[in-house]
């Protein structure tokens, strides 16, 4: 496997989603409610984990069809969709600074960019 960096980045991510998920559902259920940002931070633990699917996939893809850009680009802006995104939910549920919410939506950008990269991948001559 060539491109086991990326295989790691994944599955690193993917174990963090677990433990972030664990942590908020046990050890930060009465700040999370008191906050009334249950349902902020459970958005962000399943977007980060919906993602790191994609990154799954991604990795597996590039291993499978190297050389393949538009994957490592897909990749690349899904890791950016779960930092931006998952990561400003985080910290926003956490920590009530709102402004945070306003570079939010730049992480679901990067989702979307991410997919739409992932398409373009799915070309024949790409693959």
């Amino acid at each position: 496997m060539k491109n086991y960096k990326y295989l790691q980045i994944a599955t690193l991510l993917g174990a963090l989603a677990v433990g972030i998920g664990a942590f908020g559902a046990h050890g930060l259920l009465e700040t999370l409610a008191s906050n009334g940002t249950t349902d902020t931070f459970e958005t962000a633990v399943k977007y980060h984990f919906y993602h790191v699917m994609a990154l799954l996939v991604c990795s597996l893809l590039m291993d499978t069809y190297p050389p393949n850009r538009k994957l490592k680009t897909a990749f690349w802006l899904f890791f950016t969709g779960i930092l931006i995104f998952s990561g400003s939910l985080y910290i926003l549920s956490l920590t009530g600074v709102s402004w945070l919410g306003a570079i939010t939506p730049i992480g679901g950008v990067a989702f979307i960019a991410g997919w739409i990269m992932m398409l373009l991948s799915a070309k024949p001559k790409n693959l």
